[in-house]
């Protein structure tokens, strides 16, 4: 079920990346896409080491929120919203593009209003309640290899019809070594729009059984690896690459007239509407899930998390989404270039973050324990590749980069606000004593008019009412708790823990809790020693040790959490080890900070 889920999202690609690579490389096209399974590849040793390090939904954010700032992982996960974004409008689109393609004489600006449709529509389902089945995906899943398969035997049958237009195609092939290699840059830079979809898989992990978040990567590379260059290589041998080109939003569609007729046609256009629609709905599925954690985290602002009362569903997430999505299919014009630009700087800025993320657990959290260990030369090499690939995309098109920073930029302001909102706050309280010292100075030099309330006196009652509402917002954030596990004294690490609180949280009350199983009173002297450096180190933190018998583990932590009513994601501890039996998914999202 989970390979179904996964599998919709990242063969989805299937149905436009072919065209995309054939665009930009021609003949060359299924050797491209077969360097982008390569650099999948790589990614699957770079995911799994990451993600069942730390099994916890979230994808990039999650990553690096337990291995860096917390802000570090705000920017990832802007980035991922992003590709949710991109992911949702460029499905949809192309979705109703194959829709079209059955009724061709229809003016282009149909497929933007349909487009919109399918975003509301799915908006709405959201809205409502109505999320992801497996059963569906899985129902879904099997349609659409049963459909690509059938569109590959046919066009393999072809193959006894002889080479001509393939070797038509390959007869435009640069050859000079300079323009070759150029070539092969840009089609690996925009055909890596094919691998996206790859990291949804971790986005859910946490509803997966032990061991399968490995499998689902190694089935969705193979799917990768199998259809994407070989549908490129079929259509090159039955299309001219002009003909692709301009049959680019739906040339699967295209290839099913030429092979079978309307019958393959109709069938492929119908599964690439469900498979392409069920992409639209995880994107809603998905973003929903990353902003309710991100605002639960104090990232984005607490107003999003508003429930809507009769369905229990988060509204002001879905029709924000909505409205975004809506906004860059405008400001595109509905262009799959433009959009593919966007959402592949998205998705392999993600994918880049990811591969930084393994690096910084290797260096920050070398005592986490792993059930596998991607090589530093495959990290290095998959960053390296991805990070080119963005490069390439912008080299392609400078205005990819304009629509991605159009959006990137504004998303990270909000963040970075939320992220310094005491600081915020305490500037506009100081704007505010500033402003009615004015007052007072300027209605103490004032000539007497008369009786009544002058107009300077209910301008200082309202600037007073302000600030005095401001001032409880920085009190009511500033009095959250956060909790820390220690393993006994150890001041470097304690220290390490503090800073990383000082930085990240707006928190002025910290509990110290150490767990010990029998008594030892020089490990209690020593930690006691260790939190009255801290206390003159960190004035402004009030600090509150707990000593109590126990083994930690996740019984304790939803103990903790429950009796001095703390989010369990505001409980940090150090990095598990081996001979530790519980995993970070048990714990509930603790964060490891140390």
């Amino acid at each position: 079920m989970s390979t179904a889920i996964c599998g919709n999202d990242i063969t989805s690609s299937c149905l436009y990346v072919s065209a995309i690579a054939a665009f930009y490389v021609g003949a060359l096209a299924p050797i491209v896409l077969l360097i982008v399974a390569l650099i999948l590849y790589l990614y699957r040793k770079i995911y799994t080491e990451v993600v069942e390090a730390l099994p916890l939904n979230g994808g990039a954010y999650n990553c690096l929120l337990n291995s860096t700032s917390k802000f570090s992982a705000a920017l990832a996960a802007c980035m991922t919203i992003l590709s949710y974004i991109a992911t949702a409008v460029i499905s949809a689109k192309t979705a109703v593009s194959y829709l079209h393609s059955l009724a061709p004489s229809l003016p282009v600006i149909d497929v933007i209003i349909g487009t919109i449709i399918v975003l509301a529509l799915f908006a709405t389902l959201n809205i409502i309640g109505i999320g992801e089945s497996s059963i569906v995906a899985f129902i879904i899943f099997l349609l659409h290899m049963l459909t690509l398969t059938a569109l590959c035997l046919f066009g393999a049958g072809r193959l006894f019809d002889g080479f001509e237009i393939l070797r038509a195609n390959w007869a435009n092939v640069p050859t000079g070594w300079d323009q070759l290699s150029i070539a092969l840059f840009m089609g690996v830079s925009a055909a890596l729009l094919g691998i996206s979809g790859f990291e949804s898989s971790a986005n859910f992990v946490e509803e997966q059984k032990p061991g399968v978040f490995r499998k689902t990567l190694r089935n969705m590379w193979v799917a990768v690896f199998i259809f994407n260059p070989l549908i490129s290589f079929l259509s090159l041998n039955l299309i001219p690459v002009g003909e692709i080109t301009q049959n680019r939003d739906y040339l699967l569609a295209h290839m099913g007239r030429i092979l079978a007729g309307d019958s393959l046609h109709i069938l492929i256009v119908l599964d690439a509407f469900l498979v392409l629609s069920g992409a639209v709905l995880t994107s809603y599925v998905g973003i929903t899930g990353l902003v309710r954690r991100m605002s639960l985290d104090q990232v984005l602002p607490s107003f999003l998390l508003k429930q809507n009362k009769v369905r229990g569903t988060y509204h002001r997430i879905t029709i924000g989404f909505f409205l975004l999505c809506t906004s860059i299919l405008l400001l595109t014009r509905g262009c799959l270039l433009a959009l593919a630009g966007v959402y592949t700087i998205s998705f392999l800025g993600v994918m880049s973050l990811f591969a930084l993320g393994n690096i910084l657990l290797k260096i920050n959290r070398k005592e986490l324990k792993r059930t596998f260990r991607a090589g530093w030369i495959t990290v290095l090499v998959g960053l390296c590749a991805t990070m080119t690939g963005i490069a390439g995309n912008i080299i392609i098109d400078y205005k990819n980069l304009l629509y991605f920073l159009t959006y990137f930029i504004p998303t990270v302001l909000v963040v970075g606000t939320v992220y310094a909102r005491i600081k915020v706050c305490k500037s506009i309280v100081y704007l505010e004593n500033r402003l009615m010292d004015k007052i007072f100075i300027w209605q103490k030099n004032k000539t007497p008019t008369g009786t009544g309330v002058s107009l300077e006196n209910r301008l200082l009652d309202r600037i007073f009412i302000w600030r005095s509402a401001m001032i409880d917002k920085i009190m009511d954030i500033s009095t959250q708790e956060v909790l820390v596990f220690t393993r006994g004294g150890n001041l470097p690490k304690l220290r390490r823990a503090f800073d990383y609180i000082v930085k990240n949280e707006d928190s002025q009350k910290v509990y110290v809790v150490y767990l010990q199983s029998e008594k030892d009173d020089e490990v209690m002297k020593n930690l006691k020693a260790d939190l009255e450096v801290l206390n003159r180190t960190y004035p402004e933190i009030d600090i509150d040790f707990i000593c109590r018998q126990g083994s930690f583990g996740p019984e304790v932590v939803r103990q903790f959490s429950k009796e001095f009513n703390i989010p369990i994601n505001n409980m940090f501890i150090g990095s598990p080890e081996e001979k530790h039996r519980f995993t970070i998914q048990e714990l509930g999202g603790v964060r490891v900070i140390f």
